[in-house]
């Protein structure tokens, strides 16, 4: 895994939000044992909140939950596939009953594997469609039917990806992660009358630890897809998240804050080996 979402690393790095910004508040992280999640959890907890992390491998959530509570943060953990409907239910049930009524939801979990879009199986567009968008829908309406029932408000802010461009390679994340942004901008119409707010954080290619599943070619250029030629930073992911979710960005929703180095402005990321009529002899005519 890689050192920036290391146990250590985020236990000190430096932040640029308040002290105690999210005291006495109930925060929920999917995909909170590692990567992004786990950055995200971190902080949140450093912050003051009380944090329910889940996902769906156990050895990762009790090691994120161990190293926090270690640093005296009150933290819990719960395994759960968002995808499955009774299992969302479980969790926010255990979520309140730790900590109390949720105020912010962060949907983190999610996921894809680099495949040609001509050759993608219907099966593997079909995993990745349900758990990117699917799930993380599931997990925007129960948070949202709870608050309406339990007349609070609440935040949520959706991690999703930098895909105004399309993103070759990773076609059935793309359209996945497109839906969740035009979702968020409909839940976050609908629901303000009941003081919910909706917004997304849209990374570029971010140093996270699940890079080496892309081909080497791939990730060789991935740096390059920017014009600041670097990789992103899990914990300035975190920091963005944070202040959506807090009372800062109270007059914001329904927006998509991209955090990918300018990527979107400038750049060329394939995340798989580049065809040869991309190459940049061919783009050159050569």
């Amino acid at each position: 895994m890689t050192a920036l979402v290391d146990d250590d690393r985020l236990a000190a790095a430096v932040h640029a939000l308040a002290p105690n910004l999210y005291a006495r508040r109930t925060v929920l992280v999917t995909g909170g044992g590692s990567g992004i999640g786990k950055a995200i959890a971190w902080l949140l907890g450093r912050l003051g909140a009380q944090v329910v992390i889940c996902g769906r491998k156990q050895d990762r959530l009790e090691a994120t939950r161990t190293a926090m509570q270690a640093g005296g943060l009150a933290v819990a953990a719960q395994v759960c596939d968002i995808r499955e409907e009774d299992a969302v239910n479980r969790l926010f049930d255990f979520a309140t009953e730790r900590f109390g009524p949720l105020d912010l939801l962060v949907n983190n979990a999610g996921g894809q594997f680099p495949q040609s879009a001509i050759d993608m199986a219907p099966k593997g567009w079909r995993a990745v469609v349900d758990l990117n968008l699917n799930g993380t829908w599931l997990m925007m309406q129960t948070a949202a039917q709870r608050w309406r029932d339990q007349a609070r408000g609440g935040a949520i802010v959706n991690i999703v990806a930098a895909c105004g461009r399309g993103m070759p390679g990773i076609i059935h994340t793309s359209a996945a992660r497109a839906g969740v942004i035009n979702a968020s901008r409909t839940a976050a119409v609908e629901w303000a009358p009941h003081r919910i707010r909706v917004n997304c954080v849209a990374p570029g290619v971010v140093d996270s630890g699940g890079l080496e599943a892309y081909p080497a070619e791939a990730r060789a250029r991935f740096a390059l897809a920017n014009p600041q030629k670097v990789l992103g930073d899990p914990w300035d992911i975190a920091q963005m998240v944070a202040f959506l979710g807090g009372d800062a960005a109270k007059f914001m929703t329904g927006a998509t804050v991209e955090m990918d180095g300018g990527g979107a402005l400038w750049g060329d990321l394939w995340t798989i080996d580049r065809p040869t009529s991309f190459a940049p002899s061919a783009e050159a005519g050569a």
